[in-house]
């Protein structure tokens, strides 16, 4: 077929006829329309876990450990408004039960609490706080709790829609209700059987436009990943029919959506600034780069999803420094990319105005042109579609204009609110935007380009079995420098130049800096423990020689062990000699992450030995919670520190029900 070609130089103002008008499959609501302009918001984990160092509590925390000692919810939201979010979810009730509002419903409470004797109420303050900042408010409810008497009965259902109830009847406005599908146990052993229909109803009673997330909607999706990334193809459409909360094996159709889906769900797409969900002063070092949110911005808000990104509010009760500045950085470096469109003034599809578009005249090889009157350079594609009348777009590329020819510089798939591309640096006189297939004719309503600055990439740190730590930094000659003492680094601290003898751990921090220091990039900082130097594994489940037991602890986390699986599948164990004694305070494991989450374990026993026959001179049973959806670093700490030399490590559950394997990336123990 012959393409169509519009040249905006001719036709200024070019607006769909009816029938391109009339709307293709499902459409967003007047509230998820308004949903989908906030694009990015602030996820706040905040409760008991904070003062437990846990990720999922058991419900049976006292709930005078819940007491923050300069808890500021303006400052909360003071950080949410200087960071560019648009909003604040935050967890009013999680798997614990504990609510940080005095409900009427529970006695695990901030009313059972110390702060404020009592008489605090989270929800009250951070309502307030963000009406003063211009900012909305929105809760996420666990429908489990591991703490009620009522949870696994009959009479449960009704007691949380009691807690809903108060939710949305006592603190103004909510935009957004989240909810997740875990169903454990409760404090009787029984599992609830949620009313969902009821649960969603209640919502809609109090608050008729609030977007309600879960697996299924109805008013958004889970992205299927907590890592904050939507699929490269990522519709907007979903079969809710087919999904509930908390199924399994529906990750990669949650991430990408369906095409032909019969509802309008779009993705949200949530992540934590750290590792973890909840605080955790191990984690003060572990906030993600400048890099990794740029890379999370544009898998999500850059794929036609929403990001809501997690802020632990830490045990004083505030946004701690480090997250803080990390979100300026990123507010900054989105300001200076987006400040100013390239293409603004070409014609109707770059004028700000998104309720005006292009209509294709075909649904496949449907072109228009952007003509500049001199050459622009630019890093950054973005268009959007008229989501009013559906999602269409199945695909699409883009050209340049370079000596004399059109050279393609990028083709992707779906578009739907908006699609952000990280191009090379290029520079041309005329850009064509090419509608390779769509459901019908493509109602394009805005095209952008912008110049993004160079961001100088933070160092990354590895170190091998023999200790040895390794930096390097994915920017072109930077400078890098570092400390081993625990002090900033600077252009006159030690410059790295190679592997550094580090057996021993402790702190080690770097910077790159360019320009003889004129620029550099935030401080990294990574703690070691003592290196796997002199251990061996003594057994481990195998049955060939391609498993290599010894790839678990040989501190490279992008190698692993995995046990056959078979029929029998769990337990699966590994022993190793760490080959002397040490004081032991706890053990980390890092499973297998990535896309694809491989043997994943959930449920642990680790021993200690002295001689290695003799085991059980210290065993400790647990499990590690949402390991599966979040599969970072897991640190377990001892109750009392253990003389140990040899080390027993058992896997009795996998995360992963379909996989009778178990897999380890890194096998560490923690003695500082």
């Amino acid at each position: 077929m012959k393409k169509t070609i519009l040249l905006f130089s001719l036709f200024s103002s070019i607006l769909a006829g009816a029938n391109a008008q009339t709307p293709v499959g499902p459409v967003p609501s007047k509230a998820q329309l308004a949903w989908h302009n906030m694009e990015y918001y602030m996820f706040i984990h905040f409760g008991v876990n904070t003062f437990t160092d846990k990720e999922w509590g058991h419900g049976d925390e006292d709930p005078a450990v819940f007491n923050p000692s300069q808890l500021d919810a303006r400052q909360w939201a003071r950080t949410a408004k200087a960071a560019g979010m648009k909003g604040i979810i935050i967890t009013a009730k999680h798997h614990d039960g504990f609510c940080l509002w005095p409900s009427a419903y529970s006695t695990h409470t901030v009313r059972e609490s110390k702060w404020k004797n009592g008489k605090g109420d989270v929800l009250a303050e951070l309502s307030a706080a963000c009406k003063e900042y211009g900012l909305k408010f929105g809760v996420y409810l666990s429908p489990w709790d591991r703490n009620h008497p009522d949870y696994g009965t009959d009479k449960y259902n009704q007691t949380f829609v009691n807690q809903l109830t108060e939710v949305h009847t006592k603190y103004g406005d909510v935009f957004e209700q989240w909810f997740d599908g875990a169903n454990g146990e409760g404090p009787n052993g029984k599992k609830q059987v949620y009313d969902w229909p009821l649960f969603n109803g209640t919502v809609y009673k109090h608050h008729p436009d609030a977007i309600i997330f879960s697996d299924a909607g109805p008013g958004c999706r889970w992205i299927g990943n907590e890592r904050g990334f939507a699929g490269e193809t990522n519709w907007s459409t979903l079969n809710r029919s087919e999904f509930a909360p908390g199924s399994g094996g529906i990750e990669k159709v949650l991430n990408e959506g369906q095409e032909n889906g019969t509802d309008w769900v779009p993705g949200e797409a949530d992540v934590s600034i750290r590792p973890g969900w909840f605080y955790s002063p191990a984690t003060d070092d572990k906030v993600k780069s400048l890099n990794e949110l740029l890379d999370i911005y544009y898998g999500s808000v850059g794929r036609n999803a929403n990001l809501l990104l997690n802020i632990p509010v830490d045990r004083r009760g505030l946004i701690h420094k480090n997250d803080s500045l990390r979100l300026m950085e990123l507010r900054k470096e989105l300001d200076a990319t987006f400040k100013r469109n390239l293409a603004k003034g070409t014609g109707v599809l770059t004028d700000g105005n998104t309720n005006t578009f292009w209509t294709a005249p075909t649904a496949q090889d449907a072109a228009f042109e952007l003509t500049f009157p001199k050459a622009v350079t630019f890093n950054r594609f973005q268009v959007q579609e008229a989501i009013a009348y559906g999602q269409r777009v199945r695909a699409f590329k883009v050209e340049a204009w370079q000596n004399g020819a059109y050279k393609e510089i990028a083709s992707q798939t779906t578009i739907g609110y908006k699609r952000i591309l990280r191009l090379p640096l290029t520079t041309a006189t005329k850009l064509r935007i090419t509608i390779l297939d769509a459901k019908a004719p493509a109602l394009i309503s805005e095209v952008a380009l912008f110049r993004a600055p160079e961001v100088l990439a933070s160092p990354v740190f590895s170190r091998n079995k023999q200790g040895d730590v390794i930096i390097t930094a994915a920017s072109a000659d930077p400078a890098l420098h570092y400390t081993l003492n625990g002090s900033e680094p600077t252009i006159k601290s030690p410059r790295y130049t190679g592997p550094i003898p580090f057996a021993a751990g402790g702190t080690v921090k770097a910077k790159a800096f360019v320009d003889n220091g004129k620029r550099s990039a935030a401080t990294v900082t990574a703690e070691y423990d003592i290196a796997p130097t002199k251990w061996r594994v003594t057994y481990a489940d195998t049955a060939a020689p391609r498993r290599q037991p010894e790839l678990a602890i040989d501190g490279d986390p992008k190698t692993a062990w995995s046990t056959p699986g078979g029929d029998n599948g769990y337990p699966h164990e590994i022993k190793v000699d760490l080959g002397e004694v040490l004081h032991l305070k706890g053990f980390t494991y890092l499973p297998v992450g990535g896309e694809q989450p491989n043997g994943v374990i959930a449920e642990y026993m680790f021993e200690t030995s002295l001689d290695g026959k003799t085991w059980g001179d210290y065993l400790l049973k647990g499990a590690f919670d949402n390991i599966l959806n979040s599969p970072v670093q897991q640190r377990v700490l001892f109750d009392r520190t253990v003389k140990a030399r040899y080390i027993r490590f058992v896997a009795l559950r996998g995360a992963n029900p379909r996989q009778h394997w178990a897999s380890v990336a890194e096998l560490g123990i923690i003695t500082k």
